[in-house]
C-alpha cells in the first residue's frame, strides 16, 4: 500500500555526524535507516528530526552536550538547505500540507533531552523561534527536570515550569523516556495534548520504555498520540512485522477509532529492528501487514499521517499569545 508517512522521531541528525561505527553521510543518500532517496518513494513524507543530548556525551564523544546539540542542529539545517528542491523545514501543520502539495518532504525540528541547553525553560522561546516544535524533558538519566524510566523520580518544580512554558508556546511535550512518576506528574498539570513520540504498548511487551494501558488512555484524553517505535528491544522477542501489528492492534483495543496512534520509528537510533522492517523504505510493508490484519485504508492513513498532523494542529490551537 502506497501511503504518506509522518514519523515523529528519528536520530538521523546524530548519525550524520559520524562516529567510530558510522561514517558521516548525507541526508540524500546514506547507509542508515533514513535518507531522502528512499523516502522519496513514499506518497508524502514528514520527518521529525531530533536533536538528542545527554550528559553521557561527555564520555561518548568527549565534547559537551551543548556542542553536540549545536552540531546536530547545524547538520539538519545544512542538509535540508542542500536538498531544498525536495525537502524544507516546516514550522506549522499548514507548511507540512503545503510542502506535500508541492511534492516536497518536510523536516520538523524536535528536542530529545535537555542537556544541550542546560535544562533551562527560559530558553524555550528562542528554541521555538528557531523551529523546534516537540520537546522531551530528558533521556535515560535523572536531570534537574525529572527522572527517567530507568531512575524513577518524578518532576521537579523546574520540570513543571518547563512543561508549562513549552505548552504555552505551542510546543508538544514528549513523554517517551520519562519515568512513570514523571508521566503522571505531567498529566496532573497538562493544558495541551501530550505525546509519546516513540513508545510502544507495555501490554504487549513489558518494557519500561513502553506505555501501560492507563498511560495510553491518559494520552488519548489529552488529545495526544503515541508513535510506534521500531526498536526490536521494545517490540518483542525476535519481533517481526506481525509483532509490530500486535502493538498497534493493542492500542486499537483502547482507541477503537485509531485517532491517537502514530509512527515514531526511532530510526537511526536503534541497533536492531523487527524482521521485515529495515528502514523508512519499509513503511509500505507495514501498511500492507496492517491491511492483512483487517485495518481499513482510512485507519492506516490516519496512523501513518493524519494523527500526527492533527496533534500538531491541536498544539497550535492551544498556543496562548
Amino acid at each position: 500500500m502506497k501511503v504518506p508517512v509522518f514519523d515523529l522521531h528519528c536520530d538521523t541528525a546524530l548519525r550524520l555526524l559520524g562516529d567510530s561505527v558510522n561514517e558521516a553521510g548525507s541526508l540524500l543518500r546514506n547507509s542508515g535507516h533514513i535518507d531522502l532517496e528512499r523516502a522519496g518513494a513514499l506518497d508524502g513524507y514528514a520527518q521529525c528530526f531530533a536533536c538528542f543530548t545527554t550528559p553521557m556525551q561527555e564520555q561518548w564523544h568527549h565534547v559537551s552536550p551543548t556542542v553536540i546539540f549545536e552540531r546536530e542542529l547545524a547538520t539538519i539545517q545544512r542538509e535540508v538547505d542542500k536538498n531544498s528542491d525536495i525537502i524544507a523545514i516546516a514550522y506549522s501543520p499548514g507548511e507540512i500540507r503545503s510542502n506535500r502539495a508541492l511534492g516536497k518532504m518536510s523536516a520538523i525540528l524536535t528536542l530529545e533531552g535537555t542537556a544541550g541547553f542546560g535544562y533551562d525553560p527560559e530558553l524555550l522561546p528562542d528554541l521555538y523561534a528557531i523551529g523546534f516544535r516537540v520537546v522531551s524533558l530528558g533521556w535515560n538519566e535523572r536531570n534537574p527536570l525529572t527522572g527517567s524510566h530507568l531512575t524513577g523520580e518524578g518532576l521537579t518544580d523546574r520540570g513543571r515550569e518547563f512543561v508549562r512554558m513549552a505548552q504555552s508556546l505551542g510546543m508538544l511535550v514528549d513523554v517517551s523516556h520519562i519515568s512513570d512518576a514523571g508521566f503522571w506528574d505531567i498529566m496532573d498539570i497538562t493544558q495541551a495534548p501530550v505525546i509519546a513520540t516513540h513508545s510502544n504498548a507495555r501490554g504487549v511487551w513489558n518494557h519500561s520504555r513502553n506505555l501501560t494501558d492507563d498511560m495510553f488512555r491518559a494520552i488519548c484524553r489529552t488529545g495526544g498520540v503515541a508513535g510506534y517505535n521500531a526498536c526490536a528491544d521494545f517490540t518483542g522477542e525476535n519481533p517481526t512485522l506481525d509483532t509490530v501489528c500486535d502493538h498497534i492492534a493493542h492500542f486499537l483495543e483502547l482507541d477503537a477509532e485509531g485517532t491517537h496512534i502514530a509512527l515514531g520509528g526511532d530510526l537511526d537510533g536503534v541497533s536492531a529492528t523487527p524482521a521485515g522492517f529495515e528502514g523508512v523504505q519499509s513503511y509500505p510493508a507495514l501498511a500492507d501487514a496492517l491491511l492483512r490484519r483487517g485495518l481499513t485504508k482510512g485507519m492506516i492513513e490516519n496512523i501513518f499521517w493524519n494523527n500526527a498532523l492533527g496533534v500538531m494542529e491541536r498544539a497550535v490551537y492551544n498556543h496562548k499569545e
